[in-house]
């Protein structure tokens, strides 16, 4: 009897561990994708301010500019007393939003802008984006969130306000929250080095993290991108950048009403 109830143990513990490893397999499943190779432009064609960092809009020109997994600009997107607008009201066909890139890989870089919002608006900047065949640019790119803090409810999602303005999004919440209100503009710098992530709200730093290590991939695990939830999304962010640890920049259509401008890049050795 006792032979018999070691076998039996051993044995379930065994089923059990397949079962746990099958599992595990089947959460590390990855669908299949394609990274695109669409055209890009040389980034010293832009002129430089004097704080040597690229203008990469200059309140006049779309130059450098086009719509994400595409080779034009969306005719929502438009230029509008010096910035750059997503016109939601813009009497065009449906296919004529999605998100926005300027066409250069950025590795090391300071980007700066500022941003503002119509009321109850969302928006995002992506940086070190990589175009995904079918899928939204967010699967491969963290999120610089842009949002009317007051009247929309993504604010009043996440965790500990991690979907308020500036923050990184589902993953860090901006600290302190100093976004202004709609209506009203809000400068903001990503500072890329090496790994280091560093988000600043109207001068002050909100948010600093650090790519590829583990604590990356404990915030993503801790994300709407986790393993479990979004495999692909998982793996891509897992790995931001690529080999070449570098890539695009992009606005967020989101639907809403926002407006960009004074967007500069300074690029970091």
């Amino acid at each position: 009897m006792k032979l018999l109830k070691t076998v039996l143990a051993v044995s379930v513990m065994a089923f059990s561990a397949h079962l746990h490893t099958a599992v595990a397999q089947a959460k590390k499943e990855v669908p299949a994708y394609k990274i695109l190779d669409l055209p890009r432009v040389d980034i010293k064609k832009f002129k430089k301010n004097k704080a040597g960092a690229y203008v990469i809009f200059d309140g006049t020109s779309m130059d450098g500019w086009r719509g994400y997994d595409k080779t034009v600009v969306p005719k929502r997107w438009v230029i509008n007393e010096g910035a750059i607008k997503f016109d939601s009201q813009a009497n065009v066909g449906k296919d004529e939003g999605g998100d926005l890139i300027f066409a250069h890989d950025f590795k090391n870089f300071e980007l700066e802008m500022e941003w503002k919002v119509a009321k109850g608006a969302n928006s995002g900047i992506f940086f070190l984006a990589k175009e995904v065949e079918g899928q939204p640019i967010y699967i491969s790119s963290p999120e610089c969130q842009v949002l009317d803090n007051e009247n929309h409810p993504d604010a009043k999602m996440g965790v500990d306000g991690n979907r308020k303005s500036t923050s990184l999004y589902d993953m860090i919440p901006a600290k302190p929250q100093n976004g202004k209100p709609y209506g009203e503009w809000n400068k903001v710098k990503i500072r890329v080095n090496n790994g280091k992530v560093e988000h600043f709200q109207n001068g002050v730093k909100v948010v600093e993290y650090t790519l590829w290590d583990k604590s990356w991939i404990d915030l993503l695990q801790k994300s709407k991108f986790s393993q479990e939830k979004w495999p692909l999304a998982f793996e891509l962010l897992s790995h931001v950048g690529g080999e070449s640890k570098s890539g695009l920049i992009g606005l967020q259509d989101h639907g809403n009403d926002v407006w960009f401008k004074n967007i500069t890049v300074k690029v970091l050795k």
